[in-house]
């Protein structure tokens, strides 16, 4: 299993940033999820959002109705639309992923056994 985050960089507050993960293995089948967590520095890992392959999304409140997640199963590619972003979300950005995982727990960091790099965001005042 791998995962591979992509397109991270520095955006002023308001702008729009998009990060994507492209994921390959056996796991990944019909019941994968796909989670985005980030962490900044000094501050433990938190997550951002989720997506199964059946259709369903999960955001943290924190980003809800700012970033938008999306799922294209058939080219193995999670991405995070990220809009209005505010210094609060800098952090390095992680892709995680698991099968078979509940929704209720998908922001728990612990579900998750694949993970990719980081890829930095950087969103400047």
């Amino acid at each position: 299993v791998q995962l591979q985050a992509s397109g991270g960089g520095v955006v002023q507050a308001g702008g729009s940033l998009t990060v994507s993960c492209a994921f390959s293995g056996r796991t990944f089948n019909a019941y994968a999820v796909v989670g985005w967590f980030r962490q900044a520095p000094g501050k433990e890992r938190e997550f951002v959002a989720s997506a199964w392959s059946g259709g369903i999304v999960r955001y943290a409140e924190s980003v809800k109705g700012r970033f938008t997640i999306s799922m294209n199963y058939d080219e193995k590619r999670v991405s995070l639309q990220m809009n209005s972003l505010k210094p609060e979300d800098t952090a390095d950005y992680y892709c995680a992923a698991e099968s078979g995982l509940a929704y209720d727990v998908a922001d728990d960091p612990g579900q998750y056994r694949y993970w990719g790099q980081g890829t930095q965001v950087t969103v400047s005042s």
